[in-house]
């Protein structure tokens, strides 16, 4: 048994979402090809978590629809749904007082009838996915007294034992340090899946990316490559601050240097009453 299936095609077609009438997505198409690591930006409030929300079933879709490998994911079962896309939240804050070999094992649920037990084939899966991502040695270790990055990696392997095609990452490297940051996307990218993931480094979504997809307002505003999309003008006008982009010698991918925001032009004097204008 291997933790690691063939990457999956994920396509949005036209997706909208409305909650309580207010509409949080428009309009959205989106794709990731087999293999690739798509970047999802944009502005707080432009709707990044709201799509991925509509990719894993969170919630439906008002408008359009969500492929993974050519299958509508509405008509999905909860259990379909889970063998072909994992999802790595930001928050793992409800999970105490399971071992970190238990979290992990938690994700071979999709594959399984209720009563079912683990047996010597999920055993398997689960100390692969665990070396893996480097954690083999702490598969005894309560999972609240990991640091921040170690959850990191243990909640990435829980996803693989899913034996997923699709992985969704929302904010992976949020409250981690520099090292962690780099080593959580790194890792994500030697997995085999097709990624999607949310972040708001835009400096590391350079770095890590193959594509970007910018949101604005729950609509896309640019796609492509992030040297094509990471312009100085498309920071002023998604995200109101003044910027220098330029090429990075040592990655050769777009870095970006945020600038002070201009000082406010003063008003000219007025002119004393009296005098004569000025030419």
């Amino acid at each position: 048994m291997s933790a690691v299936t063939r990457p999956a095609a994920l396509a949005a077609e036209g997706v909208g979402c409305a909650v309580e009438g207010r509409a949080l997505l428009a309009d959205v198409g989106l794709t990731a090809r087999p293999g690739e690591t798509v970047g999802l930006v944009g502005p707080n409030g432009s709707g990044k978590t709201t799509f991925l929300r509509c990719v894993h079933g969170a919630l439906r879709p008002t408008a359009g629809r969500v492929l993974v490998d050519g299958a509508d994911t509405a008509r999905l079962g909860v259990k379909e749904r889970a063998r072909r896309i994992a999802v790595v939240s930001q928050d793992a804050s409800g999970i105490s007082g399971l071992t970190v070999r238990e979290v992990v094992a938690m994700g071979r649920g999709p594959h399984k009838r209720f009563w079912e037990q683990d047996g010597p084939g999920d055993a398997r899966l689960v100390a692969g996915a665990l070396r893996r991502v480097g954690c083999a040695g702490l598969a005894e270790r309560r999972f609240e007294e990991l640091s921040g990055g170690e959850r990191q990696r243990v909640l990435i392997a829980r996803a693989l034992v899913q034996e997923p095609g699709l992985l969704l990452l929302d904010e992976p490297t949020n409250h981690l340090d520099i090292r962690f940051q780099l080593e959580v996307l790194a890792l994500v990218r030697s997995l085999g899946t097709t990624n999607l993931l949310v972040l708001h480094d835009l400096n590391l979504a350079a770095w890590c990316c193959d594509r970007l997809y910018v949101l604005k307002d729950g609509r896309v505003a640019a796609s492509g490559p992030p040297a094509e999309v990471l312009t100085e003008e498309l920071l002023a006008d998604v995200y109101g601050v003044r910027a220098h982009v330029g090429v990075h010698p040592a990655t050769g991918v777009p870095n970006i240097v945020y600038l002070p925001a201009a000082p406010p032009v003063p008003p000219a004097p007025p002119v004393p009453s009296g005098s004569p204008a000025a030419p």
